[in-house]
């Protein structure tokens, strides 16, 4: 049991830490049987007496499957594209409101600086929105926390990518 939740623990620290796309349903694939594997033998394990241990056994054992589904569910719940389109088109009507009520004498420094604001702004939503690739990345400091207690080989975040 002990070295099935290494393995699982070192699936998950490579889900996100790995960039290569064909590698992730390498590494999903390898943490779906060892979730089966998990479960089977806390199950097996449990046998037919409902005893307190072995309940409190099956209740972590839950959690610790769920945790995945719940990241990969925070994974997918991106930046709907209608809302894109409305950042976009509240920057674009800022634009013009600020460039049609600025005089333009000798000014033209000031018409950069709305425009590269709201442009950083969007870059760094966009980049925060994709937590695998990008400047900002996302990396599971508390798994790799965890594996460090272990005292296991586990994979490195520059090892991974």
């Amino acid at each position: 049991m002990r070295e099935l939740l290494r393995d699982y623990l070192e699936q998950r620290i490579l889900f996100y830490t790995t960039r290569d796309w064909r590698r992730l349903d390498e590494i999903n694939g390898h943490t779906a049987q060892l979730q089966n594997h998990l479960w089977s033998s806390v199950r097996s394990g449990s046998g037919e007496q409902t005893t307190a241990v072995a309940a409190l056994v099956l209740s972590g054992m839950n959690d610790v499957l769920n945790s995945q589904s719940y990241s990969q569910a925070a994974w997918w719940n991106r930046i709907p594209p209608e809302a894109w389109i409305l950042m976009l088109a509240i920057g674009v009507f800022c634009n013009i409101l600020f460039g049609y009520t600025t005089p333009a004498r000798g000014k033209s420094l000031i018409f950069l600086g709305l425009p590269l604001i709201v442009s950083i702004a969007f870059f760094l939503l966009a980049d925060m929105d994709s937590p695998r690739d990008g400047i900002i990345t996302i990396r599971p400091r508390n798994l790799i926390s965890l594996a460090g207690s272990l005292g296991g080989p586990f994979p490195t975040p520059a090892a991974a990518r």
